[in-house]
């Protein structure tokens, strides 16, 4: 380790983040964001959570340095009654290997008390995340943040000077997607899967993920409008039905909307429209979804559909319906825009899978999940005679 004369303090600015859309000054450091101010002004207290949850983001430069360190102020959920949530991880890849990976035990907690909803924070300690004995020559570093937890930049320090990495070459691709586009029950950062199939179709990744928030809101549909991509892809669908959020009347004009919004930025980009993986308790059920009080009970995090199966014969949304229509919409589209796709979600995780590999809590798929999924996307997407393919 070099002494601390040795350190040299990097600034964090933009230049030094990919898949961050906004960088906030904070009284401890920089905040990235996943959505523009601008957007962020719009979002319900969920999505303003989820967006600050840095899923893809990481920090990216050059440098002969051999350690580093990053301060690190991070925002850790603590649910009363459920189990503990994941703790963080921090991935450095060098040359777009991973070379080390680290958790920062302390930082703000914010307890919520699942009964009544009231939350309380407390404010704990920066940490300091070390890197050391990185290879002693010029290499492109690569810090993923936490998938799953709030995270303030408050320093970045080396042994030697860091530049800005440069331009990979890659084509971006932009996805927004629900909670488990976000990464829920993924093992860390890279292996969301997203982040699986960026790395497998060699392209940059910019994910709109959001836990709970995949809502066709018009403000998303802007923000991708005005966000540059060479590639796009909205995964609809699961959150439309755990929330009950529309009936059927609604649901395509909505759909329409959104993809006409993200057309008026991105005109004949490659478009791709995903319908929802399995989830059996929704299904055929409608929505809202809840926790299962039961499971609770015994320590254990899943969920339940709380609907009536019948109400889908007036117009409330089970993913069955979402996927016919979406099906549906997106062929009525194609006859205009011959770059617009669909992907049926049962390609990527369907019915030999749940056998396989079951839905934990009902609702969100596994790590080794995420690698299947990500595997699949990847091969139908990026693939040979994929819309993606390069």
């Amino acid at each position: 380790m070099s002494s601390q004369h040795d350190w040299i303090t990097t600034p964090i600015t933009p230049g030094l983040l990919r898949g961050a859309l906004d960088l906030e000054q904070t009284v401890h450091g920089v905040l990235p964001h996943r959505l523009p101010a601008w957007a962020r002004a719009y979002a319900d207290p969920q999505l303003a959570a989820m967006e600050a949850q840095p899923s893809g983001v990481r920090l990216a430069f050059s440098t002969r340095a051999t350690d580093l360190e990053l301060d690190v102020l991070p925002t850790k959920l603590v649910y009363l009654g459920a189990p503990p949530r994941p703790i963080g991880v921090y991935q450095l890849l060098v040359d777009g290997k991973l070379a080390g990976q680290a958790i920062a035990t302390t930082g703000i907690t914010v307890t919520v008390d699942m009964a009544t909803g009231a939350t309380t924070n407390r404010l704990g300690h920066v940490s300091t995340l070390r890197f050391t004995g990185l290879p002693d020559h010029l290499k492109n570093i690569e810090i993923w943040l936490p998938h799953n937890e709030r995270t303030e930049l408050v320093a970045l320090r080396s042994n030697g000077p860091i530049e800005p990495a440069p331009a990979t070459g890659n084509r971006v691709w932009l996805h927004h997607g629900s909670s488990i586009s976000h990464g829920s029950n993924a093992a860390n950062p890279t292996e969301t899967w997203p982040a699986l199939a960026a790395s497998s179709g060699h392209v940059d990744l910019v994910n709109l993920g959001f836990g709970g928030s995949a809502l066709l809101d018009p403000f998303i549909a802007r923000t991708m409008r005005d966000t540059p991509a060479d590639l796009i892809s909205v995964k609809i669908g699961i959150n439309l039905v755990n929330l009950d959020l529309m009936r059927l009347r609604a649901f395509a004009p909505a759909v329409n909307g959104f993809l006409d919004t993200i057309r008026d930025g991105h005109p004949t980009t490659p478009l791709l429209l995903v319908s929802p993986l399995l989830c059996p308790i929704h299904e055929d059920t409608p929505g809202p979804g809840a926790f299962d009080l039961a499971a609770l009970a015994s320590g254990r995090l899943q969920f339940v559909a709380t609907g009536d199966p019948a109400e889908a014969s007036a117009g409330k949304l089970t993913l069955t319906v979402i996927r016919a229509e979406l099906a549906r919409v997106a062929q009525q589209r194609a006859a205009t825009d011959p770059n617009l796709h669909y992907l049926d979600g049962l390609d990527l995780y369907g019915a030999a899978d749940f056998a396989e590999h079951p839905l934990p809590d009902h609702l969100h798929p596994d790590a080794a999940t995420h690698h299947r999924i990500g595997e699949r996307f990847a091969g139908l997407a990026f693939g040979p005679g994929g819309p993606f393919a390069a």
